[in-house]
């Protein structure tokens, strides 16, 4: 038993010894972790004070994640006067300044965005001094100082909408200046001036994509709608910046809208939800140490335990947010608390002790909106709508001269413009005739060649002849039969002459035509063979006349005249491959291109073709009109044996016209 218990107290210390390893371990991790980040601040620290960048978006962009931690900031402070760089001073003392405001620390607060202020002013940099001037306003709105509060958002938003061109900073903070203008006139009971800051408030920050600015706005438009009576109006839009709020991971949001919540239920006599609500906002406004938002919580909840009956309850919340209230100079909730807690004591039957907080709370009330300060401020309101409206009228005089000057220089460059392009025109349609008629001369003159190279004396000379022959040797029907087939097909090239475009059908039949009139010389030796393809209807397709003649002509000249065997052949076929073409191949079973060139370049007389150029540039002037392009494929045949057996011609012809 004793061993067994002195291996269980081993074990016990080998567990404890791993256990403070560990923690050594992870200690020595986050010493190291707060090394890398003090080394990487001091090199931020070093580039912006050697940079001095003077956007408010670049300094921001570095320190924003220091905002919290005052040594670091402090230390941009030091080195920012170190360096005689005001814009980081500035930067600077008014994150510190945000800081004491976020602390109740108001008076310091004041003190510090001041400081910055100057050094922006110092620094003649409009950006900086249109944040510090708001963020004064923010702090004087906190302290129930109307009249100073109004008149630096103010200031704030004439300086920001004197800027021509503004960033997008600036554009926050107009519309930050708005929303805080129109919390202001919510203190004035001014519901519709308030509610129209708003809105325009929201345009800026819905434009930017700033969901915190939204979360505002909504937050400020409920709160117009409950001084106005309307809960569920009020209920939803804070409700839609709880939602704003979530987004981001807001906890400030969060108390902010759960207090609002908190005070809607409380008039729609939801108590138990009430007060379930605020005592989040409580809980979570403790964890954060903002004193303002304390005070409230601590108000609103004794504010629900009253309805609930919890009396004892609602006293000590009651007198501990009245006594946050006195110690952070929180006038409004000092007022609040006190009228909370006369009802409660009248409740209570404690008549002097009600009677008493009811006096203190309308005395102070006094302090905060007397009828002069509530003049002051209203003229200030007048004065500020009519000042916005005559420069907007101003606004629109000027715009309306330079829209009246912009349609009279516009009117004049109309009309140069106008006689520009009637220029331009003439010219164009000056060269398009002028290309016009060349290429009509360019199709004649094809024309006037194709008639001359298919009507060549030589092959008239040899049908003529062919046909004498016939008449000498008393074969009078061939020679009639021959006669009337030359003299149509002498009447088809003339016709074909004045027509650019024949059907293809047509074609086929002229080529028959000659090909029978040829033939005569070659004793009706050679087959010609036309195949279509059944889908194909030859009628509605349209080419060049006499396109094919060319090359039937090379295939009977080049190809089987020198050809000593009997079996001559020429296959005419007609299909396609593809929608955009109809092909014709024209195959023969000749001597082939080879060995015929090498006929001829032993002949002393040499006959020279321009049929297949001619074709070329004829068919080349027909694809013009088509989406595609004409093709011309030369093919040698060869058998197994690498031995010439004829040549093919494949002529793709597009048959799809331009739109």
């Amino acid at each position: 038993m004793n061993h067994l218990q002195n291996i269980i107290k081993a074990d016990v210390v080998k567990i404890k010894l791993v256990f403070v390893l560990i923690f050594c371990f992870a200690v020595c991790l986050g010493l190291k972790a707060q090394d890398d980040m003090e080394s990487d601040f001091a090199l931020q620290l070093e580039s912006i004070t050697t940079s001095r960048p003077r956007d408010f978006s670049v300094l921001d962009s570095v320190f924003s994640e220091f905002k919290s931690d005052t040594l670091k900031i402090n230390a941009l402070l030091r080195k920012s006067r170190e360096f005689n760089y005001p814009e980081g001073e500035s930067f600077a003392l008014n994150t510190i300044g945000v800081f004491f405001r976020n602390n109740s620390l108001y008076e310091e607060a004041i003190a510090m965005h001041k400081k910055a202020n100057a050094l922006a002013m110092e620094a003649d940099n409009l950006e900086l001094r249109v944040m510090n001037l708001n963020n004064i306003g923010v702090v004087y709105r906190r302290m129930d100082l109307v009249k100073p509060a109004l008149d630096f958002h103010t200031k704030a938003l004439d300086i920001a909408r004197s800027i021509d061109k503004p960033s997008k900073d600036i554009k926050y903070n107009i519309a930050v200046s708005q929303n805080s203008i129109g919390n202001i006139y919510l203190v004035l009971e001014q519901y519709e001036l308030a509610m129209r800051q708003f809105q325009k408030s929201l345009i800026i920050e819905k434009e930017a994509g700033n969901r915190l600015g939204l979360a505002i706005n909504y937050q400020n438009i409920g709160f117009a709608y409950e001084a106005q009576g309307e809960l569920e109006n009020a209920l939803r839009n804070y409700k839609r910046s709880l939602d704003y709020n979530n987004q981001i991971n807001s906890e400030l949001g969060r108390v902010i809208c759960y207090n609002s919540i908190g005070k809607v239920y409380i008039k729609q006599e939801q108590f138990n939800d009430a007060m379930v609500i605020i005592e989040k906002a409580l809980e979570k406004a403790l964890y954060f140490g903002d004193q303002f938002y304390i005070t409230s919580s601590y108000i609103n909840l004794g504010w629900a335990q009253k309805h609930l009956g919890l009396n004892d309850l609602s006293e000590t919340n009651l007198i501990t947010g009245l006594d946050l209230a006195k110690k952070f100079g929180l006038k409004s909730s000092i007022v609040e608390a006190q009228k909370y807690l006369s009802e409660l004591y009248e409740i209570t039957n404690k008549p002097n002790l009600a009677l008493n907080a009811y006096r203190d709370a309308v005395e102070l009330e006094k302090t905060i909106a007397n009828d002069r300060n509530l003049r002051y401020v209203n003229d200030v309101i007048i004065q500020y709508e009519n000042e916005a409206k005559n420069k907007q009228i101003k606004d629109l005089a000027d715009e309306n001269e330079l829209v009246k000057s912009s349609l009279e220089r516009n009117k004049k460059l109309f009309w140069y413009s106008m006689l520009a392009l009637a220029i331009i025109g003439a010219i164009m349609v000056a060269l398009y005739r002028t290309r016009q008629l060349q290429q009509e001369k360019q199709i004649l003159t094809l024309e006037q060649d194709m008639l001359r190279s298919q009507m060549n004396p030589h092959f008239i000379f040899n049908s003529l002849n062919s046909i004498k022959l016939y008449i000498i040797n008393n074969e009078k029907e061939n020679a009639v039969y021959y006669l009337n087939k030359f003299s149509k097909f002498i009447r088809k090239i003339l016709v074909a002459s004045t027509e650019k475009e024949i059907s293809l059908d047509d074609e086929l039949d002229t080529m028959k035509l000659y090909m029978n009139i040829e033939n005569i010389r070659f004793s009706n030796e050679i087959n010609f063979e036309v195949n279509i393809k059944n889908s194909i209807n030859t009628a509605r397709i349209k080419v060049p006349s006499m396109i094919l003649q060319p090359f039937i002509e090379n295939a009977l000249w080049h190809g089987l005249s020198s050809k000593k065997e009997d079996d001559k052949k020429i296959t005419l076929n007609v299909y396609q491959t593809n929608e955009d073409f109809v092909t014709i191949s024209i195959e023969d079973n000749g001597i082939g291109r080879i060995q015929s060139t090498k006929i001829n370049d032993g002949k002393l007389l040499k006959r020279k073709s321009i049929g297949i150029s001619l074709t070329k540039a004829r068919l080349a002037n027909f694809s013009k009109g088509y989406t595609s392009d004409y093709n011309i494929q030369i093919e040698d045949l060869y058998d197994n044996n690498r031995k010439a057996t004829g040549t093919k011609v494949v002529v793709d012809i597009p048959i799809i016209q331009l739109s």
